[in-house]
């Protein structure tokens, strides 16, 4: 078989270790994808400082070691896409700029494979991107860009052919589970977790996509696109991130025997598909409670195979890379019969307040007799059994409460909640904080 000849764009923390790994395993993996792998050309501005960081010989590097200007960058990427010899593209550029994804365009386009990382681009403006290479006839590996080391891409696009998915959820950001492991284990408040997130490297110095949700998002419909046919829109996937989850949430939390967790949900009923990102109490009684730190876990229930989970680290430099040589390397070996999976243009997206789920409804009140029966009366009005109330914590004129309800939708209570405000405005102190509960 003929040999696999590689270039790599870009080789910052993921690039570098992805080079680093096809030099020093040459022979494992070999063996592994039955033919050789061959680095031919590494594009980055600054190849002696790669070079030294991952000890990759600067003759590898595109300029003879030289440091690039961008325009000469763009030109060495040119020569590469142009080129005969080069058979698959690693971009590790990142992003979802124009420049990266016509990039990545003109890769597919000019028959070459292309593997990423780059779950921005492919959950946002992938589309054109799977069907230029549907067209071309070349493959896309990108089982990097959903939960680092865990092999979840492969596991649902090979491993579940022969099943049908009817649910994927789980815990896919690392940084806002090690946040919220510090604030529920450590008892800490939310500025000081992201704080100790920054200073061990879990948190960037702009943890935006991370706390908001962002990041679990795009990983989210990719794993949707893959297990459900469809091509979801970013902005009908509803996202709730961490930032406002308190000490108060946290006790709450302990009172029913649950932890909080940013948990990715998307199920599929009669062709509808319910999807979300938000925090929710996860019962201790359920596996995900106990994944902690920047851990990743992912549950997918099957029709005939049931409930399959897989937990690993969901980040990380050696973990990106070697998930990417894993594609490399599958995609030498089987390129030719593996299938990019076609990508439905219609469905169904379920309004969000529709979902079913327990709810945990925290409420503050004015310190005034009647509250909580008035409220728990409001509540049962919108036909919402109530499972439990805790007591009143009294603060001065204020107080707090928290009522966790039987199954319902999200719009019932929401109801409850306007029914409240109209009738008795003066009790709500600031907007009821809703959460579901997952045992």
């Amino acid at each position: 078989m003929k040999a696999m000849n590689i270039a790599i764009l870009g080789c910052g923390t993921v690039g570098g270790g992805v080079a680093q790994i096809v030099l020093e395993l040459q022979e494992s993996l070999k063996e592994r994808a039955s033919t050789s792998i061959c680095l031919k050309k590494i594009v980055e501005l600054e190849p002696a400082k790669a070079s030294e960081r991952f000890s990759i010989p600067l003759s590898y590097f595109c300029g003879n070691g030289s440091n690039l200007t961008p325009a000469e960058a763009n030109q060495h990427i040119d020569d590469i896409i142009a080129s005969s010899e080069i058979d698959l593209v690693i971009e590790t550029i990142g992003g979802k700029s124009d420049f990266v994804h016509d990039l990545c365009l003109r890769v597919i386009n000019s028959g070459k494979h292309l593997v990423t990382a780059n779950k921005a681009l492919l959950a946002e403006r992938g589309k054109d991107i799977f069907e230029a290479a549907e067209k071309m006839n070349v493959k896309i590996g990108f089982e990097a860009a959903v939960c680092g080391s865990i092999p979840i891409i492969k596991t649902i696009k090979e491993s579940f052919t022969g099943d049908k998915v009817l649910s994927v959820s789980g815990i896919m950001n690392g940084t806002s589970n090690y946040i919220l492991t510090q604030m529920q284990g450590e008892k800490l408040g939310f500025d000081q977790a992201l704080k100790l997130a920054q200073q061990n490297g879990y948190a960037e110095a702009d943890p935006s996509l991370d706390i908001n949700g962002g990041d679990a998002r795009h990983k989210l419909l990719l794993l949707i696109k893959l297990a459900f046919g469809i091509d979801v829109v970013k902005d009908e996937l509803p996202v709730i991130g961490i930032e406002n989850i308190t000490k108060e949430d946290i006790d709450f939390a302990d009172e029913i025997d649950a932890r909080i967790k940013l948990i990715c949900y998307a199920k599929k009923i009669n062709g509808d598909i319910y999807a979300t990102v938000r925090p929710m109490l996860v019962k201790n009684s359920n596996f995900l409670s106990e994944v902690s730190g920047a851990t990743n876990a992912v549950r997918v229930n099957n029709k005939y195979s049931g409930v399959q989970i897989l937990i690993g680290k969901g980040a990380g430099s050696t973990e990106t890379a070697m998930s990417i040589v894993s594609d490399i390397v599958f995609i030498a070996r089987y390129g030719d019969k593996i299938q990019n999976l076609p990508v439905k243009k219609e469905y169904n997206f379920a309004d969000a307040r529709e979902f079913v789920f327990p709810y945990l409804i925290t409420f503050h009140t004015g310190n005034v007799p009647g509250t909580t029966g008035f409220i728990a009366t409001a509540i049962g009005s919108q036909q919402i059994n109530i499972e439990t109330v805790s007591h009143n914590r009294h603060a001065g004129e204020k107080a707090m409460f928290s009522v966790a309800t039987m199954p319902c939708t999200l719009r019932q209570i929401e109801n409850a909640i306007e029914a409240i405000k109209k009738e008795r405005p003066e009790m709500l102190m600031s907007e009821p904080k809703i959460m579901p509960i997952l045992y």
